[in-house]
């Protein structure tokens, strides 16, 4: 009788398998956990600019660990630099904010240098495997000239994530070269998203997106795009712990302008990691610690080449990105119009607005959709079933400045429903065009005149709900204030 051992071999494979996920699953907590100990302490918000992260680069220069060089320069002439750090056979290039309003990952960069410098802290087997096995390049803020504006798109007004065919942008030109000369057999293309992308068709944020690139029209699989697959199929595993059902991937329809797509048909296996949202971390510090975990756990299993153990059809089981998300939905609402009364849902988006040189904003936030909007979800959710939707009244008295309206008693005017103060025609705010106002009041400069009738599609979202009479919730530039559990300090008013 012949005896077959295949049965038994994959027995003990399948047992590998379950003790490698599980090994990789607890470095991952270790990791996240640590994190508070690499943090970069000097970058705590978003919207730092290059002169910021210099210093921590010149720093790193009389560091042996690192090899620090020029990689060109920006249109603005702002000298673009790259770190590099290892010295395995294994090539891994990671650019951050090609787009200059993307950072999160610029700040998990600086956080992956603090723990590359640790030692003694449990985590010095894993630096040697990484820096044993694999050489890498970190190029952190590719558009320096963007990040200093907080704009997407470089100085000639280009977005280089749609310039790697043309190379137009002395940035492009940057990345591109860096590509032939080093060869990588790895690249990470790190980009923030919009906060309002949904994880399917869900109402759950899409806190980190990826997408393995297409090189081509068909959507081929080669073992270059397969292997990128089957990182990102290990790294949902490990988010899943973290941010469950909110992770989710790009459409992968070619982009012939693409650096994602182009760098992959170049040879380089290329991860796309995109920032999106999280709820009660608009600075995106909660993000920034994901990012610091899954890209070395990533770099761990590039490491010994245990990504391939992944099963790259599970990638396409990752939810595709949506776009059914508000920052805020109001829902069942009764409006009444024309004498007569009707049921609606409101639509409502924060949008950034920059000021003090882009270095910090305030939210202007719309009404951008109005009716049934069932198939859709808010981040912020309020059922207002049984509620009447008003426009708020103007209070009689005008104000000479923000700070004389900054000491009214702003709870007592928004339950007798006034939620708009106007300012005399001699107010010194003038010159500051939109502006805001930490009150959660609307204040209108003199002939600025409030929304008549009730408020609707592209109104400024500003109103109150109000039930047998009494005002209970007022919406004022899309933030909900509930008066009966009224917060005093705390406001994200407009002045207009």
């Amino acid at each position: 009788m012949k005896l077959s051992i295949k049965p038994f071999i994959f027995f003990i494979t399948a047992l590998t398998t379950i003790d490698s996920s599980a090994q990789s699953a607890d470095q991952a907590k270790r990791l996240f956990d640590a994190h508070k100990n690499y943090k970069e302490a000097t970058l705590t918000q978003r919207r730092f600019k290059q002169k910021d992260i210099l210093p921590l680069i010149e720093k790193r220069k009389s560091n042996s660990l690192y090899s620090v060089e020029s990689a060109g320069q920006s249109f603005e002439g702002r000298n673009i630099q790259m770190l590099k750090l290892g010295k395995g056979s294994k090539k891994v290039l990671l650019w951050t904010q090609m787009h200059g309003d993307e950072p999160t990952a610029t700040m998990a960069s600086f956080d992956m240098f603090n723990f590359f410098e640790g030692k003694n802290d449990g985590f010095d087997a894993l630096r040697k495997k990484i820096l044993d096995n694999t050489t890498l390049y970190f190029v952190p803020m590719l558009n320096p000239d963007g990040a200093e504006r907080y704009q997407r798109r470089t100085m000639q007004g280009i977005d280089m994530n749609r310039d790697a065919a043309a190379r137009q942008t002395p940035e492009a030109q940057i990345l591109k070269g860096l590509v032939d000369k080093l060869k990588p057999d790895y690249g990470f293309n790190l980009h923030d998203q919009s906060p309002r992308y949904s994880a399917g068709r869900s109402a759950k944020v899409a806190t980190i997106s990826f997408l393995a690139t297409s090189y081509d029209y068909e959507l081929s699989i080669n073992p270059v795009r397969e292997r990128s697959m089957q990182l990102i199929v290990g790294m949902n595993k490990i988010l899943q712990k973290y941010i469950p059902g909110q992770v989710a991937r790009y459409s992968d329809d070619h982009e012939p302008r693409g650096f994602g797509d182009n760098v992959q048909k170049w040879g380089t296996t290329l991860v796309l990691i995109e920032s999106g949202g999280y709820v009660g971390d608009p600075e995106k510090q909660y993000i920034r610690q994901l990012n610091f975990m899954s890209i070395l756990s990533a770099l761990d299993v590039i490491a010994d080449n245990s990504l391939t153990k992944e099963n790259r059809d599970d990638y396409y089981k990752i939810p595709e990105n949506g776009k059914w998300l508000y920052d805020l939905v109001v829902r069942n609402a009764t409006v009444k119009q024309a004498g007569k009364s009707f049921t609606a849902d409101l639509g409502i988006n924060r949008n950034e607005v920059s000021y003090s040189n882009a270095s910090k904003f305030f939210y202007y936030s719309k009404i951008e959709d109005f009716g049934d909007l069932h198939p859709q979800f808010g981040s912020q959710e309020l059922d207002a079933q049984g509620f009447t939707i008003e426009k708020g009244k103007v209070y009689p008295t005008t104000y000479k400045n923000v700070s004389e309206i900054s000491k009214l008693n702003a709870l007592n005017l928004l339950k007798e429903g006034y939620t708009y103060v106007r300012l005399t025609p001699d107010s010194n705010t003038r010159s500051l065009g939109l502006y805001f106002t930490t009150s959660p009041l609307h204040i209108l400069r003199n002939g600025q005149a409030a929304p008549s009738g009730t408020p609707g599609l592209g109104n400024t979202a500003t109103f109150i709900l109000k039930k047998g009479g009494k005002v209970r919730y007022a919406i004022i530039n899309g933030f909900v204030y509930d008066l009966d559990n009224f917060k005093s300090g705390e406001g994200n008013g407009i002045i207009e």
